[in-house]
């Protein structure tokens, strides 16, 4: 069920997208194309998937050792399970069914910690590019600017204040303080290796604009992917309707820069074609072929 609905939404949201018009994409891909740049292109969605492999299985030795092939094979799966979840919370189950019941915790925790530190790299560098393109393009007021920052002030302060405040079981204390216990080697790798994916599917799409002769500042067409990406992240949404919810925030921000609409779909529908779709026919090699852990 979940390949056949997988693979469903991939060709229903190729299929049936009247914004892609594949005409002027084979003009220009006719235009373009080169052995180099495709390859390059492809390299950057092997690098972007093989750096969140990576931490993964750094992050996995908190539990026991796996292989490069084990963690690849978590990873894709779970990425498959996810597509039809909001922010691709399936993901954690999808991992946690690859270890015995009484890990499950210590799996979704570990898979919050690998996804967190992405989250936090994409909202440092998008804030920083967002304070940028609006310093450039004035999208939002100053008194905006101060009153978003005031209220991210303000949660902080409050998130501190209740630190100790239980929620099942649970408190802000007690994450840290399960984090802390992951030994320091493992948490620096992880952001290192979560700063490089970031590089990667950031300069992707920076590339990709570049091979649809966009022709605009490096700076500024990387101030707006990373507000793209910060501000679609931001949003709730599903793995399969990724490329529509950072296409419509992408269209607003190239917009403004003088981008055609059909190029800024193009783009964002390639990105999730690479990044996404690719993966996730992979993944589906290991649900259908998934076996069940036992206890321990």
């Amino acid at each position: 069920m979940i390949v056949g609905g997988a693979f469903y939404f991939i060709y229903d949201q190729l299929a049936n997208n009247d914004k892609l018009d594949w005409q002027k994409f084979i003009v220009l891909f006719q235009k373009n194309q080169s052995v180099l740049g495709i390859s390059f292109i492809l390299l950057l969605s092997v690098l972007n998937r093989y750096f969140e492999i990576l931490k993964w299985q750094n992050l996995a030795k908190v539990i026991h050792q796996i292989s490069g092939y084990e963690a690849t094979k978590q990873v894709l799966a779970a990425l498959t399970a996810g597509i039809f979840t909001p922010n691709g919370v399936g993901e954690y189950a999808g991992k946690a069914l690859y270890y015995p019941k009484n890990d499950a915790k210590k799996v979704v925790f570990l898979n919050l910690i690998c996804n967190g530190i992405q989250m936090i790299l994409t909202v440092i560098f998008g804030i920083f590019g967002l304070m940028y393109f609006n310093a450039k393009y004035n999208v939002i007021t100053s008194k905006t600017v101060a009153i978003l920052f005031g209220g991210f002030i303000v949660i902080l302060i409050i998130l501190f204040s209740l630190k100790k405040i239980k929620i099942k079981g649970y408190s802000i204390e007690k994450l840290i303080h399960k984090i802390n216990e992951i030994p320091k080697p493992i948490h620096q790798k992880n952001i290192l290796l979560g700063v490089l994916r970031y590089l990667v599917f950031s300069h992707q799409y920076y590339f990709l604009f570049l091979a649809f002769d966009v022709d605009l500042p490096y700076l500024t067409l990387m101030a707006a992917v990373t507000s793209v990406y910060f501000l679609a992240s931001s949003l709730p949404t599903f793995q399969f309707l990724d490329f529509a919810v950072k296409g419509s925030v992408a269209i607003y921000f190239f917009g403004i820069l003088g981008v055609n609409e059909w190029i800024v779909v193009f783009i964002s529908t390639l990105m999730w074609f690479l990044n996404v779709v690719l993966p996730v026919v992979l993944g589906s090699y290991f649900v259908l072929n998934f076996k069940t852990k036992s206890a321990a």
